[in-house]
Formats: C-alpha cells, structure tokens, sequence
C-alpha cells in the first residue's frame, strides 16, 4: 500500500534526528548558555539545531589508530564510549582491535537509541496525517519554474519519479528526498551501531537498546511553518547538487580517529527534522535516556561500552556535557589508552 510505505519511510526520516558548506562547519566553544536573540529580532526560518555547538575540551582527535574512544568513570566502574559518525557510506572500514578487546569481561553494551516504531494505537492517527499531507499531484507542480527544474533535476539523479512526492508540503517533501538522496548515495547512519551489535552477540554481551514512537511527529509535519519548510527543501537541493563528497572524506577522518575531521559531515537530513514542532524535544529525550543508560551501566562492577553519535555526544547539553555536570569523570582520546 503507497500510504504505509511513505508512512514508514518518513518515519524513518523523522527518526535520524541529522547547505553543505555553513551547516557543516564545526562550532568549538566551551560550555557557556546559549546566546538568545535581541527582543523584537525576527524568527529565523530554520530552528536551533541542539548540537550546534561543541564542547571544545570534549573535541579530541584520538592518538591510538581507529576511531575515536572517551571514557565515564564513577571511580570504580567505567564505561567505554565509541563516537560513531552521524552519516557514513554503507560498509565504512574502521579498525575493530579496540572494540574487540574492550567487549572481552564487558558488562553491556549501550547502542544509539535509534531504532523507531510506529506503535499500534497511533498507526491509525498517523496514517490520517500522511493522508493529510499526500496531494492528488507531484509537489514539483506547486513550485515556480527555477526551483521545479532544481527539484525535477534531484528527484532525476536518485531516480525517482515526480508520483513519489505527491505533497503539497514542503518538509515532507523535503524530508522524503533527503532521505532517497541518501539510500541512492548508499549513505547510513546505522552501520556503526550494527557492527557493534554483532560483535556484541558473538561475544555474547548484553544489548541495552530502546524504541520511540514517532507517529505524534508525523502529524506535527503539518504544523510546521512553510518557511521552514522551504528553508529544509533549498537545503535538500543544494545537498543532492553537491553529492555525497562531504560526507565520504568525513567517514574516513572518523575511521582514523580524527575526530574533527568525522565532525565536518553534512546534516541536512538532521537538521530539517529539528524543524519539526516536537522534534527538539524528541531529541533532548534520547540524550537524557542515553545518559540514563550510562548511569545504569556504571553501576555494574567492571566496564561497559556505549556507542553515540558524535555531534549528540560532543553538544553542548549533550551526553558527555551532561554527565560531566553529574560528577562523572570524563577522559578524551588523548587521555584514554587503546
């Protein structure tokens, strides 16, 4: 059924919450309060994006081969945390020697909180809003001819046909080619966390991973401002131009342990989700269950290893920023031996 299928596939687009050359910048400040607009100043078309800005102290490129490692401590039990890229080409190589022998005695293993449902008692709400935001025509008809050609040009290279976007929606659109540029680019966000999980079964580890239901954030696709919308779409086209470049050189950076240099990937995807009314607060959710689990395995006696994406475990108000406030002890790649 079209329907379900663009249901799951936007689903999966709201779940990553993830133009080249600004949105890629790393941000390094130490950890200080955000800086809030002057009273009066307009609202930028495009939200605040949680993880815009870094720990500075936090951002270590890693002195061992492979990628980079911190480490939580409470003093008697640690736990092992791997910074896994936000985006990488499928199949990414990266040296396992230390993730090989950190999972040997290990407690558990904490893997992104990633994995997303639409549970039942909401599949049918949200399939009423997809209905809402499917139109009767392609979306490139409500557009004015530059951007049509732009958008016909995209959907084109990724080989999709202009039924695939029947919206009058702007995000959702924007959302769905995102998400297509990146299955036909061969992009993922999930290999790290799947290589570890293997590994984890072999060794016969523990897995702590948790689910969300994403269905009320479909619905709140309709209650997002056009502008943003369109700010989410250019985004998306300039992405789909520029081709996944950015993102292969940051995958390599990230296997060999440079940690700004895995920092320097595009977030299109990401950052169109943050415009989501719901979806910050989606976000501030896993980190705090993220932090949670942490906490729990550092209570074990022994060692544990967790797995986070770089940009939500590096923030400002992220993972490490948050157990660090907690009292934990937090050691970067310079100080943490392989």
């Amino acid at each position: 059924m079209v329907v379900r299928k663009t249901l799951g596939t936007l689903a999966l687009a709201l779940s990553l919450a993830t133009p080249v050359a600004p949105w890629a910048q790393v941000v390094l400040q130490p950890a200080q309060p955000q800086p809030q607009p002057p009273a009066g100043a307009a609202a930028p078309a495009m939200a605040v994006d949680p993880d815009a800005v870094l720990v500075e102290e936090l951002v270590v490129v890693a002195s061992d081969k492979g990628p980079a490692w911190w480490t939580v401590s409470n003093g008697t039990s640690t736990v092992y945390v791997l910074g896994a890229p936000s985006l990488a080409p499928k199949r990414t190589p990266w040296d396992t020697t230390t993730l090989d022998r950190r999972l040997q005695g290990a407690s558990e293993v904490v893997l992104p909180f990633q994995t997303v449902k639409v549970k039942v008692k909401g599949s049918l709400g949200a399939a009423f809003n997809m209905m809402r935001l499917r139109s009767g025509t392609p979306f490139e008809e409500t557009l004015d001819p530059a951007t049509r050609a732009r958008f016909v040009a995209a959907r084109e290279k990724i080989g999709q046909p202009a039924s695939r976007y029947n919206t009058r929606n702007a995000l959702a659109a924007g959302l769905l080619l995102a998400g297509d540029y990146r299955d036909r680019s061969g992009l993922t966000n999930a290999d790290t966390a799947k290589v570890v999980k293997v590994y984890a079964s072999r060794d016969k580890v523990p897995v702590v991973q948790r689910s969300y239901d994403v269905a009320p954030l479909l619905g709140a696709v309709l209650r997002t401002p056009p502008a943003a919308g369109k700010a989410c779409l250019e985004a998306v086209l300039q992405q789909v131009e520029a081709g996944p470049g950015l993102t292969v050189t940051a995958a390599k950076a990230w296997a060999d342990g440079d940690t700004i240099g895995a920092l320097e990937n595009e977030r299109t995807y990401e950052l169109c989700v943050n415009q989501v009314p719901g979806a910050q607060a989606f976000d501030a959710r896993t980190k705090a269950d993220q932090v949670k689990a942490i906490e729990a395995a550092l209570k074990k006696p022994g060692h544990a290893i967790a797995v986070v994406q770089l940009r939500p475990l590096l923030a400002q108000g992220g993972v490490l920023d948050q157990l660090r406030a907690r009292g934990y002890q937090v050691k970067t790649p310079g100080e943490v031996s392989s």
